[in-house]
């Protein structure tokens, strides 16, 4: 029995993923916030006015079919070039395209270069003249932060909008929808042992979750006449991966880089490397742990091994520069760090305190003396007058008011007698004895 019949095999040869490509943003899954009533995308489709845009989110969340979308659905012309191959002169034959169209035609071009990221600054600078002009309306996509990897003249030119990782739901609706509208698969009764399953193993990906449909069902025997049952079994054996339960967009995701975070926090090295085993199994994104590891040295280390924030940004540099299977070595060795240190939350308590004041107060004087003088007038008023320079006393420090004056008094940080952060405890007792310290 096969799954194609004779009408439909012409079209076998198309992948699924792109055979079941939206072609609207009714059949688009996901990202409600840029194409849902009266928001940004779909405004700009439905006022025929496309503009130049970077789109960052993780793989198969549908960037390249939004860009689509909007070029169809505003007639304008579509280029699209892939960053690992095009290079500056495929950028300017684009461009001189773009201008010939526009000039003749009145017709727009949407460029579209699938990872920007890739592009190097030349490249992007090749851009920038017909980006500003209108000559070309650039859609980039990037799974990688734009603040970094895009050439600020060329982001501040373009609408940053960012794309989530697809909910549940979302793939709920691309299953039903390919089930029931694909032209292969119109007509036939197709179940899966636990959708969920197949939702986990695709990692968040869109194009996979198809990609493995299609698969699962090629190798699948029918149980009769146009009906496939698709077992957990079949999907391991598309995925050609042991299953490991994490899922980068269910609860199990958060649960996990909870249980990471407060094994750290805990001071447990063996848990924390464990959980950052399953994180990595489960195909997590080496730098989404190394910048929650950055925040955790910060938040809950801080001063009381102040390297530990040092080691944490040094470690994201490192993963983004090597990458995996090597990332997990750099990850390890900061994980069980930062789980060995000594820990304090002084340093978040204090901002958090201090922000609850500002948000109270939020327009109480900056004394007299801390103010600058920069001109004759300022000097005649008392800007700058009694101001004591720090470096000019013994221990370069002198005793002075540097809170306004309904919060002269107040103490927001308080060091713990651990680590680092005993030693600041003591030298700031010693500098003004009058400020107590000890938290009750």
């Amino acid at each position: 029995m096969e799954l194609f019949d004779q009408n439909t095999k012409s079209t076998s040869y198309i992948p699924l993923a792109e055979r079941m490509r939206p072609k609207s943003l009714e059949d688009f899954a996901g990202q409600e916030h840029l194409v849902g009533t009266d928001k940004p995308i779909r405004l700009m489709i439905e006022k025929n006015e496309p503009v130049s845009m970077i789109l960052w989110g993780p793989p198969g969340v549908g960037k390249t079919t939004l860009a689509i979308i909007i070029a169809e659905q505003t007639k304008t012309n579509f280029i699209q070039l892939s960053s690992v191959s095009a290079g500056v002169k495929d950028v300017r034959d684009a461009i001189e395209k773009a201008k010939y169209l526009l000039q003749k035609h009145g017709k727009r071009t949407i460029l579209f270069i699938d990872e920007i990221h890739r592009f190097n600054k030349a490249q992007q600078d090749s851009l920038l003249h017909s980006v500003e002009k209108g000559t070309i309306i650039l859609i980039g996509a990037t799974t990688e932060n734009p603040s970094f990897e895009v050439i600020a003249p060329l982001l501040s030119r373009c609408r940053l909008y960012i794309l989530e990782e697809l909910k549940y739901k979302d793939f709920k609706k691309i299953i039903k929808n390919t089930l029931e509208k694909d032209e292969l698969f119109k007509g036939k009764k197709i179940e899966f042992e636990d959708e969920k399953f197949l939702i986990r193993m695709c990692g968040g990906d869109a194009r996979k979750l198809l990609n493995a449909i299609e698969f699962a069902i090629k190798i699948t025997k029918p149980k009769s006449k146009n009906t496939f049952y698709i077992t957990n079994d079949i999907i391991k054996e598309v995925f050609q991966t042991r299953y490991i339960k994490y899922d980068k967009n269910l609860e199990e995701h958060y649960n996990i880089i909870s249980a990471f975070i407060k094994s750290i926090r805990g001071s447990d090295p063996d848990a924390a490397v464990y959980w950052l085993g399953r994180m990595l199994k489960g195909g997590e994104d080496p730098k989404f742990i190394a910048r929650r590891m950055i925040i955790l040295a910060s938040e809950d280390i801080g001063n009381a091994d102040p390297y530990a924030i040092t080691l944490a940004v040094s470690t994201f540099t490192a993963v983004d520069y090597i990458g995996m299977p090597e990332a997990r070595i750099i990850l390890s060795q900061c994980a069980t760090y930062l789980a060995s240190c000594p820990k304090s939350n002084a340093s978040y308590l204090a901002i958090e305190s201090a922000l609850k004041d500002v948000e109270s107060h939020p327009d109480y004087e900056v004394p007299l003396h801390l103010r600058n003088a920069p001109t004759k007038l300022m000097e005649e008023l008392g800007y700058h007058k009694d101001y004591k320079y720090a470096h000019d006393y013994e221990g370069h420090y002198v005793e002075q008011q540097y809170l306004p004056d309904e919060l002269k008094d107040k103490i927001y940080y308080y060091p713990t007698d651990l680590g680092r952060e005993e030693k600041i405890k003591q030298r700031l007792k010693t500098l003004n004895p009058k400020k107590k310290r000890d938290k009750n």
